[in-house]
């Protein structure tokens, strides 16, 4: 793959954690296995545009993962490298990969970030601001110039404890990605149509909710787009998923000449590609492995999927 050139004026930035993971699979235990959804989604939305990243690591943090970044157009000015331990998470997945405990989370240097951005970070294209406090996704936002998209993911612990700070990132961005179980959650109503339109009118043009392997679905002012997950014969590990699929999405529309209700949905088709190759591996090892071809052909066979001649 011959990644984009950063001077395109196409980058994503990508705001969240790096991290080590200690995963308890059906397949057997991996322990410090690099992931942080700015790692997922930064490999992820290289496939198709330059990346700028924001976040931090500690002393223990491999200098390989970073220069692995770098080799795909990843810029990697805005992490910091700070004294002491890199965020840690580990869990535990059942044994159909349907569900997960939380065993232990250490968030160590990360506990005292705050998002630092490299002066030429201001004129990204699309900005991606993954699962962090809403206090630090709206810094961000303060310090970036008219991007054309602004993205943001949140996650259940911030809709329950932090909700002011998060409505306040849901009036001033231009698409939320969550999970079915977090817009519920967000709006109060379990049916998904109305809990979509009330989370809306907080402010996002654009919801995003990812469904685990029953796809995923959009809602805009268009109407209703659902997208498929790919049906994989050999499911490994889900972590990072989610990430993936949305740098993915950041990543194809940062590189689009206009963004459209059309240009969403095949994004929204192109980050279920993507995430099907990260649950194939532990960790990064399949997604790495992955050129934009693969992509494609992935990509097809989701399209067949869809392939029905109408009555």
């Amino acid at each position: 793959m011959s990644p984009p050139s950063s001077s395109s004026g196409s980058s994503v930035l990508i705001v969240g954690s790096m991290a080590f993971d200690d995963l308890d699979l059906p397949t057997g235990p991996a322990r410090n296995v690099v992931g942080g959804s700015a790692t997922y989604a930064s490999i992820a939305a290289s496939f198709y545009a330059p990346v700028r990243i924001v976040a931090v690591v500690g002393d223990d943090f491999p200098n390989e993962t970073l220069e692995l970044l770098g080799a795909r157009d990843v810029d990697c000015a805005g992490v910091e490298r700070a004294k002491g331990k890199t965020f840690r998470w580990a869990g535990r997945y059942a044994q159909n990969l349907a569900s997960r405990e939380t065993l232990d989370t250490q968030l160590n240097v990360f506990a005292d970030f705050r998002p630092k951005l490299p002066s030429h970070y201001g004129d990204s294209r699309i900005v991606l601001l993954g699962n962090i406090h809403p206090a630090l996704q709206l810094e961000v936002l303060e310090k970036t110039k008219s991007p054309k998209l602004t993205i943001a993911d949140t996650m259940n612990f911030w809709i329950s404890g932090e909700r002011p700070a998060l409505l306040d990132v849901l009036a001033k961005v231009d698409v939320l990605v969550v999970n079915d179980e977090e817009i519920r959650q967000l709006s109060g109503d379990h049916n998904l149509r109305r809990a979509a339109a009330a989370v809306m009118k907080m402010g996002p043009k654009r919801l995003v909710v990812k469904r685990g392997d029953a796809g995923a679905m959009l809602f805009d002012e268009h109407g209703i787009f659902f997208s498929p997950a790919y049906p994989l014969e050999n499911e490994v590990d889900p972590t990072g998923a989610g990430d993936t699929f949305a740098g993915a999405i950041a990543g194809y529309l940062a590189r689009a000449e206009r963004i459209d209700a059309n240009t969403f949905r095949q994004a929204l088709m192109i980050g279920a590609a993507a995430a099907s190759y990260c649950v194939e591996g532990v960790g990064t090892t399949e997604l790495v492995r992955v050129s934009r071809d693969h992509l494609s052909g992935r990509l097809r066979d989701l399209y067949a999927l869809l392939d029905v001649d109408r009555a």
